[in-house]
C-alpha cells in the first residue's frame, strides 16, 4: 500500500496517519517517491526537502504514539509555492536575482499549515514574479500539465497545480492576484479558493514589504488540494487575524442558507470575449447537475461584469507600467515580453483616469453585491479558452491578447474581492474543465459548499499519470 499513498487526500492520509493505519514517514516517502517518478517530466517541485521531511514525520509519528493532540493536518505532506516564506529557504519569485534569497520566518499560511500538522517537502515553480498565467521561469525553467505536456499548467500557481494533479502532494499553498490559484486549477483539473480579501493573512520578509494598491485590494494566499474537502479544511486552517497582517479581518465566514433552494447564476459565455463550445457545455452541465439536486438555476449576469474585467485591467496594469524598471532589471525575457505585450493591449491611466477606476470599482461592487443578493452564487467558466500552448502568452500580440480573452472570467472576483472556488466538472478535447463558484464577500464556505456539490455530482479526476 505504501507506494500507493500518494493517490489518497490530504484528509484521508491525516485519518490513516491518526488512527495508526500507516505512518506519516511512510506518507512523505511516498511521495517522495512519486516526485522521484514524474517530476523529471513535469519540473513541478524546484526544490526538496527529503531530510527535514522525514525528520518531521518521525517526530509526528512519535506524536501519535504517545497519544498527544493531533491537528487535522498531522503528519500531511504539503508544498509551497515559491514565492511565499519557507524558513530557512530561499524565496526566489522564480527570479535568478533571488536564487539564494534565504528567509528566516514562516508566512503566516506556513506557519499556520505547520500549526495543523503539516510536513514540507518542497518548494514548487511559478513565472518571474508571478506575472504570466503560464509557469514559465528564469530560474527553474517550463512547468508541464500532466494532462498535455505542450499545454500549460496555468500561472501563476502552476508548479503546486501539477504537482497536486499528479500526486507529488496532497495539498499546497498559492496566491492570487489574477486567477492564479484558479487558472492552475482548471488547467489541472484539481479544486482551489481565492479567498475574499482580508480572510487569509500574507506577511512576507524581503522587500519590498509593502504593498501597492492593487496588492492591498486584489491579492490573496489560499489552498490547493485535489478535493474540495482538503481545500476546505486547508482554508480553515489558515484563515483569519494574523498580527503581522493589519489587513487580515476577524470576520463571520456564511455558509450556504440549507432552509430554502439554493439559487443560482449560470454564465456559461462570459461577456467581454469567446467562449469554447466545449466549455460553455460543460458549465451548463455543472448548472443541471445542480438543478438536480434542488436548485433553481438561471443564465444571468451582473450587468458591470465586462466593466470589472476592464477595471481590473486598468488598476494592475498601471501599476505595473510604474514597476517597469524594477521589474526589467530582475525579470526573464518571457515575462518582460508578456508585459511589453499586454501594455498594448491594457492601456496606462492617468491620475484622473486611475481616479476614475475606483469610482468604477465601487460602481460594481454595489452592482455585485445587489446581483448576489438575487442569486446565491455566480457559476461560470474559469477559463473561457482551452489552456494555451507553452510560450504562446508571449510570442505574439495575437497570442496576449488571447490570453487575456482566455482568463477575463477570473478577473471581477480579484477586482472586488470576492471569494471564488474552481473545481472541475468535465473534460473538453482532453483537458479539465473547471467551474468557477463566485459569492458575496466573506461567504467563502457557501463557495465551497457549492463547489462540494459539484464534486459530489462529477467526481474527482485526479491524481493522474503525465499523459506522454
Amino acid at each position: 500500500m505504501g507506494n500507493e499513498l500518494w493517490r489518497h487526500g490530504a484528509l484521508e492520509l491525516a485519518g490513516m496517519i491518526a488512527r495508526g493505519e500507516v505512518s506519516s514517514v511512510e506518507v512523505v516517502h511516498a511521495h517522495l517517491a512519486r516526485i522521484d517518478e514524474v517530476n523529471p517530466k513535469l519540473n513541478a517541485v524546484v526544490r526538496r526537502f527529503d531530510d527535514d521531511a522525514l525528520a518531521a514525520a518521525a517526530a509526528a509519528d512519535a506524536a501519535v504514539a504517545s497519544g498527544a493532540p493531533l491537528g487535522v493536518l498531522h503528519g500531511v505532506p504539503m508544498t509551497v509555492k515559491e514565492n511565499i516564506d519557507l524558513a530557512g529557504t530561499p524565496t526566489t519569485s522564480s527570479l535568478v536575482a533571488f536564487a539564494d534569497a534565504i528567509v528566516p520566518r514562516d508566512a503566516p499560511v506556513v506557519e499556520r499549515m505547520k500549526a495543523a500538522g503539516a510536513i514540507p517537502i518542497g518548494r514548487t515553480n511559478l513565472p518571474d514574479m508571478g506575472l504570466r498565467v503560464t509557469t514559465e521561469s528564469s530560474l527553474h525553467g517550463v512547468t508541464h500539465n500532466p494532462w498535455h505536456r505542450d499545454r500549460t499548467a496555468g500561472g501563476s500557481s502552476g508548479g503546486e497545480a501539477s504537482a497536486l494533479s499528479s500526486g507529488m502532494s496532497p495539498i499546497g499553498l498559492g496566491n492570487d492576484i489574477g486567477g492564479s490559484l484558479r487558472n492552475p486549477a482548471h488547467c489541472c483539473g484539481i479544486a482551489s479558493i481565492k479567498p475574499s480579501v482580508g480572510v487569509i493573512p500574507s506577511a512576507a520578509t524581503l522587500p519590498p514589504e509593502d504593498m501597492t494598491i492593487s496588492f492591498q485590494l486584489m491579492a490573496v494566499e489560499g489552498v490547493m488540494a485535489r478535493t474540495v474537502a482538503d481545500v476546505r479544511a486547508g482554508f480553515l486552517a489558515v484563515a483569519g487575524p494574523h498580527e503581522r497582517d493589519p489587513l487580515a479581518l476577524p470576520v463571520q465566514l456564511a455558509d450556504l442558507d440549507t432552509s430554502r433552494p439554493l439559487r443560482v447564476a449560470l454564465i456559461p459565455e462570459p461577456a467581454g470575449g469567446s467562449t469554447d463550445p466545449g466549455i460553455a457545455a460543460a458549465i451548463r452541465g455543472a448548472g443541471e447537475a445542480l438543478a438536480k439536486q434542488g436548485a433553481i438555476v438561471e443564465e444571468a449576469s451582473p450587468a458591470s461584469y465586462e466593466r470589472a474585467i476592464e477595471l481590473w485591467g486598468a488598476l494592475l496594469g498601471t501599476e505595473l507600467t510604474l514597476m517597469r524598471p524594477l521589474l526589467d532589471m530582475v525579470m526573464g525575457e518571457g515575462g518582460r515580453q508578456f508585459l511589453d505585450l499586454t501594455t498594448q493591449i491594457i492601456p496606462t491611466a492617468d491620475l484622473a483616469g486611475f481616479s476614475q477606476v475606483f469610482l468604477g470599482r465601487h460602481a460594481a461592487e454595489k452592482d455585485f453585491h445587489t446581483f448576489l443578493g438575487r442569486y446565491d452564487v455566480i457559476i461560470s467558466p474559469t477559463w473561457a479558452l482551452p489552456a494555451f500552448e507553452l510560450g504562446s502568452d508571449a510570442a505574439s500580440l495575437e497570442g496576449a491578447q488571447r490570453t487575456l480573452e482566455t482568463m477575463r472570467p477570473v478577473l471581477p472576483a480579484n477586482f472586488l474581492g470576492l471569494p471564488a472556488a474552481v473545481v472541475p466538472v468535465g473534460v473538453s478535447d482532453g483537458l479539465p474543465v473547471g467551474a468557477q463558484v463566485i459569492a458575496r464577500r466573506f461567504a467563502d464556505l457557501r463557495c465551497l459548499t457549492v463547489a462540494q456539490m459539484l464534486e459530489d455530482a462529477f467526481g474527482t479526476i485526479t491524481p493522474i499519470d503525465p499523459t506522454w
